[in-house]
């Protein structure tokens, strides 16, 4: 029971902190925004994620791990909601350093869509659900792919049918007319990396005894 009760406080007191440093850079790009119609559009799906981690927050607890994978990619997320993603400062600076065509803030953020939700979705699978093993280690490859092409899905129906006039900055294809593939090829990138880094710590690191 001491045991049990050290990681619960272990994991509120690492999780208050993952959320302050969110909310405060979340209310840094409200702030600072240049265009709060995309910020609100871009943040949609930031909100229902916030209230799907809330609202299973009580009954289950991700690890402190996968805290803070999450937490990188939702600051990350917001970050290009502040300036809209084609015209992030980041982007800008590292378009120079590459010698690149485009901005490339949104590629890093779909690539890590892939990369750091990997983890968290595993141990959802594996700990929440008591799905087998091997299944636990294929499905988040699924389930982040699919929510790739979902997320490009509601990308064409934000930008085409609801709100017309922020399509443009929504969107943010910089003239890419393969744009939306390109995305989902480097989450894909993104979450094949993730899982083949999980497979090979699965089998080198080292196995707890038990004792008798």
């Amino acid at each position: 029971m001491k045991l049990s009760s050290s990681v619960k406080t272990v994991n509120g007191h690492t999780l208050f902190w993952f959320s302050i440093i969110f909310c405060t850079v979340w209310a840094n790009s409200l702030i600072g925004t240049t265009d709060v119609k995309n910020w609100l559009i871009e943040n949609t799906l930031t909100l229902i994620g916030l209230l799907f981690l809330i609202g299973t927050n009580k009954k289950h607890r991700f690890s402190n791990f996968s805290y803070l994978l999450i937490c990188v990619f939702l600051c990350l997320h917001v970050y290009g909601s502040k300036y809209t993603y084609a015209d992030n400062t980041f982007g800008f600076w590292l378009q120079d350093v590459l010698h690149s065509s485009r901005n490339q803030y949104d590629r890093i953020v779909h690539f890590s869509f892939g990369l750091l939700l990997y983890y968290p979705l595993q141990e959802c699978f594996s700990q929440w659900l008591k799905i087998p093993k091997r299944l636990a280690l294929t499905l988040p490859v699924l389930t982040i792919l699919s929510a790739s092409a979902l997320y490009e899905i509601i990308e064409w129906l934000v930008a085409d049918v609801f709100f017309v006039e922020e399509g443009v900055s929504y969107l943010g294809t910089q003239g890419d007319v393969w744009d939306a593939q390109k995305d989902m090829a480097v989450t894909f990138l993104g979450v094949v990396l993730a899982a083949v880094f999980y497979y090979l710590y699965s089998l080198f690191k080292p196995q707890k005894s038990t004792a008798k």
